[in-house]
């Protein structure tokens, strides 16, 4: 069922050389009370007019979520405590980003066309300028980049594309519970010898919705009544726990 899909997506595009043309398992997320990640499944095909090439073909998917400005501070031990030392302003990095590969990254895409692109994780974040002060601003944004990877926001899965045929292809990519609302832009690149040859870009919606939706307007658009409601709940979740333990006692 999945390459009938794909097989009449192909066909439904105009033929070029060669063309990355791509589908996802749903374009929009719904984050619930009691969301913990989903899955997306995104398959494709590469449509051509002529025979198929014999260099390597590869592809790689990166998924990224809003782009937002992150201060990084560094902290050391001085006198006995641990306080802010340095910090830097990273201009953009992305709230999530994903890279899955058909290949080992450094064989599918050449240094030139990462750069062109900003296909791998430390190229999709973009760092200006940095204090003068600051001697090694690089690793303020290597440390940025582990410590996403270890809440599972930044992901790099080599050789998770499957490939068939050297025309189709699908990878699934996860994302976490812990995502941001907003568009999710999807990428699929084509590439032979290291060289961008096909694009294809497409987003995710991701949006709160419910319970979620009125508690995240209420606390940015109401900050005073959503201070004052969560105030209310706390005094009253307080008094319905000393009148039932009253209540147990007797």
């Amino acid at each position: 069922m999945l390459r009938l899909a794909i097989l009449i997506l192909a066909l439904a595009m105009p033929a070029k050389a060669e063309e990355v043309v791509a589908a996802l398992s749903q374009n929009q997320i719904s984050i619930t009370t009691n969301f913990d990640g989903s899955e997306i499944l995104i398959f494709g095909a590469v449509n051509r007019e002529e025979a198929i090439p014999d260099t390597p073909l590869d592809i790689i998917v990166t998924v990224a979520g809003p782009s937002q400005a992150v201060t990084v501070r560094r902290k050391d031990r001085r006198f006995g405590i641990w306080v802010n030392t340095d910090s830097v302003e990273v201009d953009e990095a992305p709230s999530f980003y994903a890279v899955q590969t058909s290949a080992p990254f450094g064989d599918a895409v050449k240094d030139v066309e990462d750069l062109r692109h900003r296909i791998s994780v430390p190229k999709a974040i973009r760092l200006v300028g940095a204090p003068m002060a600051v001697a090694d601003a690089a690793e303020f944004t290597r440390a940025l980049i582990r410590i996403r990877k270890d809440q599972g926001l930044y992901q790099v899965n080599e050789s998770a594309v499957d490939v068939s045929d050297s025309t189709l292809f699908q990878t699934r990519v996860a994302l976490p519970a812990n995502l941001v609302e907003g568009q999710y832009n999807t990428r699929i690149f084509l590439a032979r010898q290291g060289e961008i040859v096909s694009l294809y870009e497409t987003a995710i919606d991701v949006r709160k919705v419910g319970l979620e939706r009125i508690l995240y307007a209420l606390a940015h658009e109401r900050p005073l009544i959503y201070g004052l409601l969560s105030l209310a709940i706390a005094i009253f979740a307080g008094w319905g726990a000393s009148a039932a333990f009253r209540v147990l006692q007797r």
